[in-house]
């Protein structure tokens, strides 16, 4: 602050008895560069230059009033930069508040009710780095002994991708009423590639699982491989399916696999939220680890699972790397 005081006082000095004046002019914009990226008010610059006039004794009208040309040199430039601030901070603040509108709504329209039975149990979270998510999961009881369930990630963010999201949500509730996989994604993929912005995709894993015959049928279009926790054996099965992403080619094919769910194994299926995780030495997090995470838990209810998964997570997670995290289990429940 001392420098600021001097400079301040030099430029004064150098406008009134100088021979330069033009200098002190010049001087007036580098001081109020200083003095703004100091978070200094303009009320404060006046108040100092009040005190200047008094401790440099001068109290001749002429004087003051000529001093005053470099005051208002300081407050000009100082004062567009305070409306450029105040600008800011009211685009800031509208745009808050429209964020605020969509995760609402999004938290409104795409809020997945979590069903329950007696064969097996369900678990699911889904935890927004900021305040729009890009991922997304929903769960449809078809009340006939088949479960549909989906975990998508957004290419995109904001509310953009929320708009994306509630479109892919009404799609897959008009199409996905006992659809296999494969046909429920190429339905949603011409939802996605004619409706959404061209610049914006969709990675999806889609999961049919009938719990009278305990098989899961499954396709990927472009998403993270999905895990079967195999109880007895205490081993994870990598599941996957060839697919693009939703969005990119007006007639894709998606390919469908199948597989037998054992009694207490559990169908994990995540997004890059889990498996990028950034720690706090901004290296990436060792998937070993959220199994051996999986494998400590294995015998609690799955909505326990992925709060525990989530929570563990959170404690090694650097706080200024975040992403939208997603992670369902479905564990068969039958012995």
């Amino acid at each position: 602050m001392d420098n600021i005081v001097s400079n301040y006082r030099d430029i004064i000095e150098l406008y009134l008895y100088g021979e330069e004046q033009g200098d002190a002019i010049d001087q007036c914009q580098t001081f109020s560069e200083e003095v703004i990226g100091m978070d200094a008010s303009p009320e404060e610059i006046v108040s100092l230059h009040i005190e200047l006039l008094d401790d440099m004794g001068i109290d001749d009208a002429a004087l003051m009033k000529k001093s005053l040309d470099i005051l208002q040199e300081v407050i000009i430039s100082f004062g567009f930069t305070y409306r450029d601030y105040k600008s800011m901070m009211n685009r800031l603040e509208i745009h808050d508040k429209e964020m605020d509108v969509a995760s609402s709504l999004q938290e409104t329209m795409l809020k997945t009710e979590i069903p329950t039975f007696e064969t097996m149990e369900l678990g699911a979270i889904s935890v927004p780095a900021r305040k729009v998510s890009g991922d997304y999961f929903n769960i449809i009881d078809h009340n006939d002994g088949m479960l549909s369930f989906a975990v998508a990630d957004v290419i995109g963010k904001g509310i953009p991708a929320a708009i994306a999201m509630s479109m892919i949500k009404f799609g897959m509730d008009s199409y996905g009423y006992s659809q296999l996989p494969s046909d429920s994604l190429r339905k949603l993929n011409r939802v996605v590639e004619k409706n959404v912005n061209q610049n914006m995709f969709v990675t999806m894993f889609y999961g049919l699982y009938d719990h009278n015959t305990d098989l899961l049928y499954y396709s990927s279009a472009g998403h993270e491989p999905a895990l079967i926790y195999r109880y007895e054996e205490d081993e994870f099965e990598e599941i996957d399916a060839k697919g693009v992403v939703l969005g990119v080619k007006e007639h894709a094919r998606y390919e469908q696999k199948e597989t037998k769910i054992g009694p207490k194994d559990m169908i994990i299926v995540f997004t890059d939220g889990v498996t990028e995780l950034r720690k706090h030495d901004d290296t990436f997090i060792d998937f070993e680890e959220v199994k051996n995470m999986l494998r400590q838990a294995r015998d609690y209810h799955p909505q326990d699972i992925v709060q525990y998964i989530y929570e563990s997570l959170m404690r090694i997670q650097n706080p200024h790397k975040k992403d939208d995290l997603t992670l369902f289990i479905l564990k068969n429940n039958k012995n």
